[in-house]
């Protein structure tokens, strides 16, 4: 093991953080302005009473019933680690013998933790690669509409998540950012593999101080912070899309649009351009027609656009944009705006996804790729979309449209999850859970007990990544750094160790683990950073010194190209990846597959749900499932952070004044939020700081549904997703559409159910 220096550094996915011997506080590193508060709560004793202590096997399944109707119902058995690995192992060769490697589905989320070997997304899927493949899954919640839309249209996922421009070069030259959803800090706050410095509002700050004006377009006014002195043009939700067909319909109504910049890097604008002055509908997407839709007066929409037509504009989306009902139009829509006003390749212009929706999109990084965990070859080829996992379980067999396919969910008989919790990703979760029943065995690593490890046939305990040595590096930053252990839990084990026993057991150890230990995989991986880090011009210290030391930032890059200069310089010499080799404002591709609910170019897709559909004379209000800012996404709802965030333990619901005057609502009240999936509880925060008919309510509580005193199931935590709907964008991505919601709230005036699921379920003790 591992020899850990006296003063240690951790590296989570909030940020970077120090400890000396002897002390209990986690304190940012060195030149961290904006440091999270998230780290309070993983040193907090707390959170250990949700800790799952030993392996533990559902009673009734450990007496042999292979059916999951007790799933979060019953009690656990606890047994020792040799036994459980046993029984995962056994449950794993039957399933596979049985029904082949397809019927297991190898289920994980990549924020389980920041470093380069303990990052369960890897540590299962190549352990399940070496046991002959599994079903596995594509593209992600975050962006799982722009994933398989914008490659249509730029020829790759430059802007969304590769080759943004960088905000050294937004702050020397851009000169009014359009911000679609703001730029929260709260989502800023994390990056997938580590961060050495959070960035947000210092790039926005001098870019303020260059002369860069910043609008946001949001029905959420403080999605970006008030000293940043941003102008708010609130929206009604999910609507942006008509927004900005009155804004290209306005820029060639006032003959604003870069004509040259048209012709020479996009294809099919004339498809598009009949459509937007109503040649095709008979409908002109005016800024009236605009004004209808979006509440937003025409006049405003038309000053907008000769604001954005006048100056150095870049265009910003956060990626919460795209889950919704039709979410890949907005992104679609984006682009095409960008290339009307002509600015795409221009310093500081054009568009850019997601600087507001992770740390690290715009920071300068250099062009290697740092290593990680190889996952080997997978034996099965199916998959599914992400967020279509219930659609599987419940329709084994039955057909769905994908990116031009027809496919057919596959029959699963294993869950084996490692690495994130479905029971908070996932929307509509009363039919997640009756989903959940219907595989023979669920086996769940996590350290915790929530609502996922509920629901398992067998638990499997991990350590958590204080309690294990690590490296971390990001893709989003220029971070190398040991991640080193500050604390040791008895008879812990890491993931890795886990699927070691179960590769032992099932004769694929020597694939699995290479020979190596941890320290092994972790000198290894150091081994091909150095490889890398020299061929790019940097010198790293032997693996002894850097793991005796802190963390290593490299120097930012000399060269800061802008999002898709090359191609503005040279479209033949650099044509990009699509079939026309430019912009593709109108595919013929897309367009081919027929889908009447994305069609061959931007289009505004009335939603089934939103505040201008029938939908809303029952439920008048629009609930905003945004991300936390005081956990990510469901960790660490345990810790201390996260707890003080909750008025009478139930995370808040945001309401405008307006609003709960109408329902005689107080601040501080406790109400039930419902519609027609389902209901939750949660106490009312008052605010003008959204728009009215709007609601915002953070995701991530863990999963806590209980009968009320009238028999009614309700989720008493105040979690969302018994809320949202679960269905997919659209035939083109099957992404998560989340963000079309709509439900009323009541007061709630019976007895106050306890939240019970920070405590322990009941467990029997293993003879």
């Amino acid at each position: 093991m591992l020899k850990n220096p006296p003063k240690r550094t951790v590296v989570t996915h909030w940020g970077t953080y120090t400890l000396d011997e002897g002390d209990s506080e986690l304190r940012p590193i060195e030149g961290d302005p904006r440091s999270s508060p998230i780290a309070s709560s993983m040193t907090d004793p707390v959170v250990d009473r949700a800790r799952i202590r030993k392996p533990a096997v559902r009673t009734s399944f450990l007496k042999g019933r292979r059916d999951g109707l007790g799933r979060g119902k019953e009690s656990f058995t606890e047994v020792p680690w040799d036994e459980a690995l046993d029984i995962a192992a056994a449950e794993l060769d039957r399933v596979r013998a049985t029904y082949g490697n397809g019927a297991i589905y190898g289920g994980s989320y990549g924020w389980a933790s920041a470093g380069r070997f303990h990052h369960a997304q890897s540590q299962i899927h190549r352990f399940l690669n070496c046991i002959g493949g599994y079903t596995r899954s594509v593209n992600t919640y975050s962006t799982g509409a722009a994933e398989v839309l914008v490659p249509h249209v730029l020829g790759d996922s430059r802007g969304l998540n590769i080759a943004h421009t960088t905000w050294p070069v937004i702050e020397r030259n851009t000169r009014f950012i359009v911000m679609f959803g703001g730029a929260p800090e709260r989502n800023a706050q994390v990056n997938s593999g580590g961060i050495s410095r959070h960035v947000l509002h210092d790039s926005l700050k001098a870019a303020r101080a260059n002369g860069c004006e910043i609008l946001s377009i949001s029905p959420i006014r403080d999605d970006i912070l008030p000293e940043l002195e941003a102008q708010w043009l609130p929206i009604i939700p999910t609507t942006d899309v008509a927004l900005m067909l009155g804004i290209a319909h306005t820029l060639l109504q006032e003959n604003l649009q870069d004509a040259d910049f048209i012709q020479r890097y996009t294809t099919g604008f004339d498809r598009f351009e009949a459509y937007l002055r109503g040649q095709t509908d008979g409908i002109a997407k005016s800024a009236e027609w605009a004004s209808s839709i979006t509440r937003i007066d025409a006049e405003e929409i038309r000053a907008l656009t000769r604001r954005m037509a006048g100056a150095r504009t870049m265009i910003m989306m956060v990626w919460a944009l795209q889950r919704s009902e039709r979410g890949e139009q907005p992104y679609w829509m984006a682009i095409t705006l960008a290339a009307m006003l002509g600015q795409i390749g221009l310093p500081g212009g054009g568009f850019g996804f997601g600087y507001g929706s992770i740390n690290g999109i715009g920071v300068p990084v250099h062009g290697f790729a740092w290593p990680s965990l190889p996952q080997g070859r997978n034996g099965v080829s199916d998959f599914i979309p992400v967020a279509r996992i219930s659609d599987m379980l419940l329709g084994p067999g039955e057909p769905y449209d994908y990116n031009g396919e027809t496919r057919r969910y596959p029959d699963i008989k294993l869950v084996y999850w490692a690495g994130g919790n479905p029971f908070h990703h996932h929307q509509d979760l009363h039919r997640l859970e009756a989903a959940w029943q219907r595989p023979e065995t669920i086996i769940v690593h996590d350290s915790w007990w929530n609502a996922t490890a509920r629901r398992a046939d067998i638990v499997l305990p991990v350590v958590t990544q204080i309690e294990r040595d690590d490296i971390a590096c990001s893709s989003r930053d220029r971070l190398i750094s040991p991640s080193h252990r500050i604390k040791t839990v008895p008879d812990g084990l890491a993931d890795y160790d886990v699927f070691c026993g179960l590769a032992r057991r099932l004769g694929v150890d020597a694939a699995f683990s290479e020979a190596r230990t941890t320290e092994g995989w972790l000198r290894f991986l150091y081994g091909q950073a150095v490889e890398r880090t020299t061929a790019a011009g940097f010198d790293l210290p032997d693996f002894d010194t850097f793991w005796a030391g802190s963390a290593i930032v490299l120097p930012e890059p000399n060269s800061q190209p802008n999002l898709m200069e090359d191609f503005r310089d040279d479209p033949i010499l650099h044509r990009l990846a699509t079939p026309s080799g430019r912009i593709e404002i109108h595919s013929e591709k897309i367009a081919g597959f027929a889908y009447d609910d994305c069609p061959g170019h931007p289009t505004w897709l009335e939603p089934q749900e939103w505040l201008g559909s029938g939908a809303a004379e029952t439920f008048p209000l629009h609930l905003i499932s945004n991300q936390p800012a005081t956990r990510l996404h469901s960790q660490y709802d345990n810790g201390i952070v996260s707890r003080r965030s909750k008025p009478k333990g139930r995370e808040p619901v945001r309401m405008h004044l307006l609003d709960a005057k109408a329902r005689q609502l107080a601040d501080g009240d406790v109400v039930r939020i419902f519609n027609e999936r389902g209901a939750c509880l949660s106490t009312v925060s008052l605010t003008d700081q959204i728009l009215a008919g709007t609601v915002q309510m953070a995701t991530g509580a863990w999963f806590d549904p209980q009968r009320d005193g009238k028999g009614r199931l309700i989720e008493v935590h105040g979690n969302p997703n018994v809320l949202t709907r679960d269905v997919g964008t659209s035939r083109l991505a099957q992404g998560a559409s989340a963000h079309s919601c709509l439900v009323e709230i009541e007061l709630y005036d019976e007895e106050l159910p306890a939240v019970t699921v920070f405590e322990q379920p009941v467990i029997v003790k293993g003879t």
